[in-house]
């Protein structure tokens, strides 16, 4: 297995468990109700969920893991935009940024691939 794709899926297991944890978990309705956008938490797991799924379908469709890791990324830097305005400090900021920055790198590398 190359060091892409065991990225790519670590990137969409940790996506499935955000995703589900989105609907399931409790520190998740209180976080969204900290951010002051309790109405965004379902559809960010919905997000999540679609985006991890992306990327492991796309394992059979190129096109679909770039689309995917795109939309992650882009997704969690409207998460980093979010803590920033809430004065999140460095530590509750990092994992968003941490994923964001994997997902750029990845869609990155496979548009490389892919052309």
């Amino acid at each position: 297995m190359t060091l892409l794709n065991l990225l790519l899926w670590f990137s969409s297991i940790s996506f499935l468990f955000y995703g589900v944890g989105c609907f399931t978990s409790r520190f998740m309705v209180e976080e969204f109700d900290r951010y002051g956008i309790p109405q965004f938490r379902k559809l960010t797991g919905v997000l999540q969920l679609l985006g991890a799924l992306g990327i492991i379908v796309g394992f059979w469709m190129d096109y679909l893991q770039i689309i995917s890791t795109l939309g992650l990324s882009l997704l969690m830097l409207f998460g980093v935009i979010t803590r920033i305005m809430i004065k999140d400090g460095l530590i509750k900021t990092l994992p968003a940024l941490s994923y964001s920055l994997l997902n750029g790198y990845l869609c990155f590398e496979l548009i490389q691939n892919f052309m």
